[in-house]
């Protein structure tokens, strides 16, 4: 139905993922000095570029707090099928809309295009958002937010096992010190939780893979129907399976919130999904993929800091040690060359 397309980059951003821009998997070859991000630098005037990186930063910011939103929400009491049922009845409208505006004046789509957008939908948005959602219940924000910024690394490993492009030596060095990264702050949080840590870090690593495998399978619908088009489209798919799992697995009586799980669903809908997909979206037509990643890597400083003041969690030195591993490791990972 699909096929794959590993070395064609893709810029649809996620709801569980942001600024997860995939890499190039011709990495096996040759290498120069420049990078696109700095080709990009200079090819945009100076206006266009802050205001590119601007965008990105805000959207980046926008999209971390989302795992802060849902935790503030599980104090209430709602289960997170509820709660993500919630988040996309309320941005169902506008990513229809977003399907539809991009679509104007376009050719219509054919069976495959629209069961191919049905399969990125389930995997790449309404799967790995579930499992997200799921895994928030056991783990921390900040915990969630470092397995989730692995995904460049999980896409650079589907490439390999697919395509049999093997990364650079200096990028399985990178990925190793972003996995210990991670390993190090759950290693420090199992201490406290026990299992239900690990059940919570699978299923956000489960998450993270459902998103990689969406981005390697996206590159022939991406240069069909263009970004904007397939992520309208694609999210509102997702909605729909958002909500025909509540429709399947719930009681109705579970519709039934406190007035604060509508607020914070709202604002989840709003602030940390619509908002920043076109921020992100605005900033890569501005500054290119490479440079937005970058800029992107607030995304977990971020999360850790509205972790501390808004839900109270611990700020040690393990979560200092492995977030810089994380972002260490993923930067060099990222930093795509020409």
């Amino acid at each position: 139905m699909l096929q794959a397309n590993a070395g064609q980059p893709c810029h649809t951003p996620a709801f569980a993922h942001p600024m997860a821009v995939p890499i190039d998997m011709s990495t096996s070859s040759s290498s120069s000095s420049s990078s696109p991000s700095s080709a990009s630098s200079s090819a945009v005037p100076s206006g266009s570029m802050a205001a590119g990186i601007a965008m990105a930063l805000l959207g980046s910011i926008a999209f971390s707090g989302k795992a802060i939103i849902v935790k503030l929400a599980y104090r209430y009491g709602v289960d997170p099928v509820t709660l993500l049922m919630y988040r996309m009845l309320f941005a169902l409208p506008v990513f229809l809309l977003m399907g539809w505006w991009a679509g104007r004046g376009k050719p219509g789509l054919g069976l495959r295009d629209w069961l191919g957008v049905a399969w990125l939908g389930f995997t790449g948005y309404y799967l790995a958002s579930y499992l997200d959602f799921a895994g928030l219940h056991y783990i921390s924000a900040s915990l969630e937010r470092l397995i989730l910024y692995l995904n460049p690394t999980l896409v650079l490993l589907l490439g390999m096992l697919m395509y049999r492009k093997r990364p650079q030596p200096a990028q399985w060095v990178a990925m190793g010190v972003s996995y210990a990264g991670v390993l190090l702050v759950f290693g420090h949080e199992m201490r406290f939780d026990g299992w239900g840590t690990a059940i919570g870090a699978g299923l956000v690593l489960g998450s993270a893979v459902s998103y990689a495998v969406y981005l390697v399978y996206s590159g022939e619908l991406v240069k069909r129907l263009g970004s904007l088009r397939l992520a309208g489209l694609a999210s509102s798919a997702a909605c729909v399976f958002c909500i025909l799992q509540f429709v399947v697995t719930q009681p109705l009586s579970a519709a039934v919130v406190a007035p604060e799980v509508i607020g914070l669903s709202v604002l989840n809908a709003t602030a940390c999904t619509v908002i920043p997909v076109l921020l992100v979206m605005m900033a890569i037509e501005r500054i290119g993929p490479g440079l937005a990643a970058q800029v992107g890597m607030i995304g977990p400083m971020s999360t850790i800091l509205m972790g501390i003041w808004l839900l109270g969690e611990p700020f040690n030195a393990w979560i200092v040690a492995g977030t810089a591993l994380v972002m260490g490791g993923v930067y060099i990972v990222t930093r795509r060359k020409s």
